[in-house]
């Protein structure tokens, strides 16, 4: 009865005129901020932090968590219609969705990928309702043998994006791992391979390094084999002819099983929703009937990632608001929103203001209802997006990446880190180099060397094995590993 309390006290403080108008804002420009290559969902909260000075506390946090569910699904949109992954998050989602719109079917994509984030929303928000303080304490239990052994983890999903050669996905994702080393040593005060540009001495900065890697990397790839390919004009029929709700429906395991795994990894501070997809990538295609599919422009290939992706959103919540520790970079920004109105995030939250908190979570649950109509809404503006000539499209994906590197840090150097990753991008594929493996390293490079580093610093390599948490998570990237493998024997078997 104590939740039911609470959710009716939140309801009342979300159920006025200005918190459900910001609720909306939010959503649209979450939205907004996804589709544009570079704005991610963490600078697309600390955009809107300014325009919260004014607001009461629940009207300001509800715009802001708005943007930040919002914008998870928004960077899937050019995902899935030009290959560019709007936010980091984005990435798992261009090797299904993509195919699908090159065989002319953009709305099997935009459908899918609207209906798995509601559902990865809704579920993330319910996950949070009902466990925020168990799975709190248990992200808050992890210290960098986990850490570490989540990192190897999400390595092992190669062997997934490989396709035939896993050669060529572990060579790919060395490059993205030497790639990280570039910066400051993440226990010593020197910076490494640098080359004396000022530049580097932070190392590679990501949005623009993502962003070269695959929108660039795609338009010099496609300008050099005259690529013409065109988005058939059946894709404009009505989506009830086009996508079967039958079809939804048989995602529905995909969806569900991934909107717990992008929770629970977001719970975990640091992780993130973009290590979130990968995971459940991988899993959708280790349990899949038709794991040939995977990369061919399957559904379960689009559902997956992107279910995990909002799901992520209720996870990161958690350990921000039951311990006061952000779980990603958008949730550190929300920190700074509930300092600039004197609330402190923690334990105490929950008893001091659960109008406030639970709120929050009222809001969340209708904001993944809009969100779905909004973007229902939006799949004919997509369709026109991806049907425009590619002689007009080019050019303008160019100016984005551009433009969306260069605001990162308002910095030329970063655009040319955009055009250095993005003639990287075009040799990878000329070569037949999978590139979501360079993008894999350099997300969890940092991460694994740092907590290896840390954990040597404290123990010795026998702690890996001693801890429950580490073992269990070694022992799954061991099976994550050699899954793929063992499925193929299987199957020439007939088993």
């Amino acid at each position: 009865m104590g939740i039911l309390n609470d959710l009716w006290l939140g309801l009342q403080e979300f159920g006025q005129f200005l918190p459900i108008l910001m609720m909306f804002i939010g959503v649209i420009i979450g939205i907004v901020v996804g589709v544009l290559p570079g704005l991610s969902p963490s600078i697309g909260v600390a955009l809107m932090l300014p325009v919260t000075f004014g607001l009461d506390p629940i009207s300001a946090l509800v715009l802001l968590v708005s943007v930040y569910l919002a914008s998870n699904y928004g960077g899937s949109i050019t995902a899935i219609a030009i290959n560019t992954p709007g936010t980091p998050g984005a990435v798992a989602t261009t090797f299904d969705g993509y195919e699908l719109t090159k065989q002319g079917k953009p709305l099997y994509a935009l459908m899918t990928s609207l209906t798995a984030s509601t559902i990865g929303g809704l579920v993330g928000t319910i996950i949070l309702i009902l466990f925020s303080v168990p799975l709190a304490t248990l992200a808050l239990s992890f210290e960098s043998y986990e850490y570490f052994a989540l990192g190897v983890f999400g390595l092992t999903i190669i062997s997934s994006l490989a396709g035939k050669s896993p050669l060529k996905g572990f060579i790919s994702s060395g490059i993205g791992l030497l790639l990280i080393t570039i910066g400051f040593d993440t226990q010593l005060p020197f910076s490494r391979f640098s080359m004396d540009i000022p530049d580097l001495a932070d190392g590679i900065t990501f949005i623009p390094a993502l962003i070269g890697l695959f929108a660039l990397g795609e338009i010099f790839y496609s300008i050099e084999k005259g690529d013409t390919v065109k988005v058939e004009k059946t894709a404009k029929v009505d989506l009830s002819k086009t996508l079967p709700v039958k079809k939804l429906l048989q995602l529905k395991t995909i969806m569900l099983k991934s909107s717990v795994i992008g929770t629970l990894v977001g719970c975990i501070p640091g992780a993130g929703g973009t290590i979130a997809t990968f995971i459940a990538y991988d899993s959708a295609k280790n349990s899949s009937k038709h794991p040939e599919e995977f990369g061919k422009g399957s559904l379960e290939g689009v559902a997956a990632p992107e279910a995990a992706n909002n799901g992520s959103v209720g996870g990161a919540l958690v350990p921000l608001l039951t311990l006061g520790i952000p779980g990603s970079a958008s949730t550190a920004v929300l920190i700074g929103a509930l300092m600039i109105h004197k609330i402190n995030p923690g334990p105490e939250l929950f008893n001091k203001e659960p109008g406030l908190v639970y709120g929050i979570f009222v809001s969340l649950f209708f904001a993944n209802i809009f969100m779905f109509f909004v973007g229902l809404m939006g799949n004919k503006l997509w369709i026109k997006i991806i049907a425009a000539p590619k002689s007009l499209l080019y050019p303008i994906i160019l100016a984005l990446s551009f433009i969306g590197s260069y605001f990162i840090q308002n910095s030329v150097f970063d655009v040319g880190i955009c055009i250095a990753f993005g003639v990287l991008g075009w040799l990878l594929k000329r070569g037949d180099f999978p590139t979501a493996p360079v993008i894999l390293g350099l997300i969890l490079g940092k991460m694994i060397e740092e907590n290896l580093r840390l954990s040597l610093i404290k123990g010795d390599w026998i702690d890996f094995f001693t801890r429950p948490g580490s073992l269990i998570i070694i022992v799954l990237a061991i099976v994550s590993f050699f899954m793929p493998y063992i499925k193929k024997k299987l199957m020439k078997k007939g088993v």
